[in-house]
């Protein structure tokens, strides 16, 4: 653990003095470099629109794209040591570098939204819904988190609330197949208890 933080410093020290005096000035909310709405609203308007299956995936990766991107050095540095650590199972040092993110740059909606993954993965529910209902309040259409709910929902036995939050993926992405999907077989379930 102290060789990563002490990585984190070193490549912190690495950067040239002005990106780090930007870095400095850029402490929360997040930089004006992440206000990138009038964009966001064009690609969701299209995910929306878009009715090919291949194409639409291309517009969300676009959309994930955005999201990753801060507008601060450090911050898409923190979350990408964290999607690595993820990657590896290193949960607590996953969660370190994203408590790091959200302490830093509250209003980074991909910071929380990566801690509810987190969560999520180490069966911590609750934190999860925590960390998701802030990534909803700063992005209300963010359909990862969306699913994220959808799936601790499903998980811990409230199909209904786990519908909602389906359809609630639908209507901002409609070709999400894994959604559609979803829809039908809780809607099939719902409707065989009402039997």
């Amino acid at each position: 653990m102290r060789f990563l933080f002490a990585f984190c410093f070193l490549a912190l020290l690495s950067m040239p003095p002005v990106a780090r005096a930007a870095e400095d000035s850029a402490q929360s909310p997040v930089p004006a470099a992440y206000d990138n709405a009038s964009r966001l609203d064009q690609l969701f308007g299209e995910l929306k629109r878009e009715r090919n299956e291949k194409a639409a995936e291309r517009i969300a990766g676009r959309i994930w794209h955005a999201w990753l991107n801060s507008g601060s050095a450090t911050a898409d540095l923190l979350v990408q040591w964290a999607i690595e650590a993820t990657k590896e199972k290193k949960f607590n040092v996953a969660l370190d570098f994203l408590d790091q993110v959200v302490t830093k740059y509250p209003d980074y909606a991909e910071g929380w939204n990566r801690r509810a993954t987190v969560h999520f993965m180490m069966n911590n529910y609750s934190e999860s819904m925590t960390d998701i209902a802030r990534t909803l309040e700063l992005e209300p259409r963010h359909f990862g988190a969306l699913t994220g709910m959808a799936n601790i929902l499903e998980a811990t036995g409230r199909k209904e609330g786990a519908l909602q939050a389906y359809q609630r993926v639908l209507e901002i992405y409609p070709m999400m197949r894994s959604a559609q999907g979803s829809v039908t077989k809780l809607s099939d379930d719902l409707a065989g208890e009402g039997i």
